[in-house]
């Protein structure tokens, strides 16, 4: 799959200083039926993001005007914790979020993250308290992730380094994931099945041979 290459990206922060974020208050199961990516950033932290009568709720921060178009969140320890679903990324990148900062990361929303073109930014625990309170000082406050470099750069100019898979980085970049990768190597694939022929005609059988 083709998406959208990632380098790096500045940006005022969606802070949610909440910890132990699972899967299904980012999306809840109800909206898990469509295998579609296209609208899920509606349904974003919906149980949150709406009130009863399913009007939006003034006091979660993703519906406050300054929000709209910001492509990092910070969230609290543990994102990402409870039920595997690729929907979870899914929404998180269709609202336009490209890379989400915690102390720890669920290992299976972590994967898929990566898989979806989400960049999951492991920091310490004292990082991240400085992070949120840079947020609580300045909510305009703009944070760069670099990817290419692997860091994370504060206002003042701190670069914090980060580690990352190497083949999935690759995939961020490139903007692709594993299948497009191998499609890419279609042309030297088929070089090396032409130098080497199967050693088994599988077809023989069938064709009477």
């Amino acid at each position: 799959m083709n998406r959208e290459p990632f380098s790096s990206v500045t940006s005022a922060v969606v802070p949610i200083p909440r910890n132990d974020i699972d899967t299904d208050q980012i999306i809840p199961a109800r909206f898990l039926k469509t295998i579609n990516r296209a609208g899920l950033g509606d349904q974003l932290f919906n149980d949150w993001r709406y009130l009863a009568d399913g009007s939006p709720n003034p006091e979660f921060v993703l519906n406050r005007p300054e929000m709209a178009g910001r492509a990092i969140l910070l969230a609290g320890d543990n994102f990402g914790c409870g039920s595997s679903r690729e929907h979870a990324p899914w929404a998180l990148t269709a609202w336009g979020i490209r890379a989400v900062i915690s102390s720890s990361f669920a290992d299976i929303f972590r994967s898929n993250a990566l898989k979806n073109g989400l960049l999951p930014i492991v920091v310490s625990a004292e990082v991240l308290a400085r992070l949120f309170a840079l947020a609580e000082a300045d909510p305009d406050v703009a944070l760069t992730v670099d990817l290419e470099a692997q860091e994370l750069r504060l206002p003042d100019g701190e670069a914090i380094a980060f580690e990352i898979d190497g083949f999935a980085r690759r995939m961020i970049l490139d903007g692709t994931d594993e299948l497009g990768y191998l499609l890419g190597l279609e042309e030297r694939l088929a070089a090396y099945e032409a130098l080497h022929p199967p050693r088994v005609d599988t077809l023989a059988s069938e064709a009477g041979r």
